[in-house]
């Protein structure tokens, strides 16, 4: 693996989202298996053991993995070809950009200012590019916080029930306004941060959810070669994708380098659908650069309503049980 020679995040999105992920993970990993397992279960049983066990297990791979994301370069810095060889190439295209041939697959992304290898996206929580290299830790990383975030969840709701007194309307409010409530000083007690750490929980399950469910589906789907689902899942995870579950650590080799590809002539940059594509990456670039400061309000506002509505869709059954106990 190659490492990185800039890891730290270049805009203010990214090191916003990427400081709530460093400060958040550790939190919740506090509170699980410190403040809500010991109230769940005796310390020292059975039970107890196994869970802290599974918790830490859980830990270990979404630290890993996040920090293979971070640290693997998966650009094409390594991968230049001089442009006089655009002929002998097939496949290969003139970047504008980085002023280089471009390998098939690869896209240029504005934020991290080079093309990469099999670019998916750019995440914004790792502050990173997701590509041919670090797809397979990425997978894993969503895959592990959707299990952390739903087996949290689950356990929360025992705990919130018995370790918090509801009290209609007053309960709405604080639900849907958790962290004013708490900044403000309206209810400061260490009662209300763990209603806070209950609903980023919930919605974080909601969001790593949808993530799993998309990014499986584009794997699943393949678009490399329209072989079976485990020749796509290698694509991904490597020849040993039945074991990369287990730790990061594990090494599992990439059917591919990232430049040659066994495709099919659908897959050429000449293809109405990737020259589509690629013009909409080159329409979303210029919208970013000519008005930043609108689209980190609607990142914003969008992600506000986001959080309110994922919160309240969770939450009314723990406002239901609270009417019918008052009553």
């Amino acid at each position: 693996m190659i490492i990185r020679k800039r890891i730290w995040p270049r805009t203010l999105s990214d090191f916003f989202s990427m400081t709530f992920i460093l400060i958040i993970i550790p939190v919740i990993y506090w509170f699980e298996l410190w403040v809500v397992l010991p109230a769940v279960h005796k310390y020292g049983s059975l039970p107890y053991i196994l869970h802290f066990f599974f918790g830490n297990f859980i830990m270990l791979n979404i630290v890993g993995n996040f920090t293979y994301i971070v640290f693997c370069d998966t650009s094409t810095r390594r991968d230049i070809m001089p442009i006089s060889a655009a002929n002998t190439k097939d496949g290969w295209r003139l970047c504008a950009s980085c002023e280089t041939l471009a390998p098939p697959r690869s896209w240029h992304c504005s934020t991290c200012n080079i093309c990469i290898l099999k670019r998916d996206h750019h995440c914004i929580f790792t502050g990173c590019c997701i590509g041919h290299y670090n797809h397979r830790y990425f997978i894993m990383f969503v895959v592990y916080l959707f299990v952390a975030t739903t087996y949290s969840f689950c356990y929360n709701n025992f705990f919130i029930w018995n370790k918090m007194h509801f009290e209609f309307p007053m309960s709405l409010i604080k639900i849907i306004f958790p962290l004013a409530i708490f900044i403000f000083g309206f209810d400061d007690s260490i009662n209300q941060f763990y209603l806070i750490l209950y609903i980023v929980s919930a919605v974080g399950m909601l969001y790593t959810g949808v993530l799993c469910i998309y990014h499986f589906c584009l794997i699943f789907n393949g678009n490399v070669a329209n072989e079976s689902w485990k020749q796509n899942l290698k694509e991904v995870l490597g020849d040993r994708w039945y074991l990369t579950w287990i730790l990061p650590y594990i090494k599992s080799q990439l059917p591919h380098n990232g430049i040659i590809w066994d495709t099919s002539n659908s897959w050429l940059y000449t293809n109405s659908k990737n020259a589509t594509y690629n013009t909409t990456q080159m329409l979303m670039s210029k919208i970013v650069k000519s008005h930043p400061v609108f689209l980190l309000f609607v990142y914003l506002l969008s992600t506000s309503l986001s959080c309110l509505i994922f919160s309240l869709l969770l939450l009314l059954p723990l406002l239901f049980l609270c009417v019918l106990t008052e009553s």
